[in-house]
């Protein structure tokens, strides 16, 4: 998993990371100068890791270059709409009739 974990950051391909994730980011080296959320248990190892940690509301999401992080899972809803912008996504609302 660290492998896959810095082939992507060194790619600069998205990634998203919420809550414990982020041990995972911290273990493979790669949040160096990343500023980024997580559960606020792991803050101090993203601070070990490089990274620069951001005690941000349960619900809301961040984000910094290729990596969308967030501190629990009431963040999903923003986290993923983040996550789905830096794919670039297009999610469209289409009326519905009912019949």
């Amino acid at each position: 998993m660290l492998e896959i974990t810095r082939h992507f950051a060194q790619a600069n391909k998205p990634i998203a990371a919420i809550c414990h994730g982020l041990q995972v980011l911290a273990a493979a080296g790669v949040l160096e100068g990343k500023s980024c959320t997580a559960y606020p248990a792991c803050g101090p190892d993203v601070t070990r890791a490089g990274g620069l940690y951001a005690n941000i509301p349960v619900d809301e999401a961040m984000v910094d270059g290729n990596l969308v992080t967030a501190p629990a899972w009431p963040a999903h809803p923003n986290w993923l709409a983040e996550f789905l912008k830096l794919l670039g996504t297009r999610i469209e609302h289409k009326e519905m009739i009912a019949v």
